[in-house]
């Protein structure tokens, strides 16, 4: 015969997987999947935040449209590791630096990119990890070239 708290512990545990399991997750899919190769693009602006989260950190930058008001973009960067392996860290970049992007902009949303180059604020221009290239070679952000 089972006691009541380990009924309950059974319980608490079964309710916990199910809540876990209903979870929705990001998923990760192919760069063709959310950006359009075809359709490249250069955007000079401020940047408002760099998210250093898994699967992909993010740069948003803020961007005047073609009517003179201000648009955050949203840029996806490759994965924190591989970032870091080319030297970037969590302070790269900081609020209030003005950075020119290279990317592909999304299918779905009309202020998002792939972000394949990140110009920065000294001149250096730094690979950003996008998942459209594979094997490039890469400068080193922190390189004084």
């Amino acid at each position: 015969m089972r006691s009541r708290s380990s009924v309950s512990i059974v319980a608490s545990a079964v309710s916990l997987a199910a809540l876990i399991g209903s979870v929705p997750l990001r998923a990760h899919h192919a760069f063709a999947a959310e950006y359009d190769r075809d359709k490249p693009i250069t955007l000079t602006g401020t940047v408002t935040k760099l998210e250093w989260t898994n699967p992909h950190a993010r740069i948003y930058i803020d961007v005047k449209d073609g009517k003179g008001e201000m648009v955050n973009w949203d840029f996806e960067l490759g994965p924190p590791n591989g970032l870091m392996r080319r030297g970037w860290n969590r302070n790269s970049l900081k609020a209030g630096h003005v950075v020119t992007i290279e990317g592909f902009l999304s299918k779905t949303n009309p202020h998002g990119a792939n972000a394949r180059a990140v110009k920065l604020p000294d001149g250096r221009q730094v690979f950003a990890g996008s998942s459209f290239d594979t094997g490039s070679a890469q400068e080193d952000p922190t390189s004084t070239k």
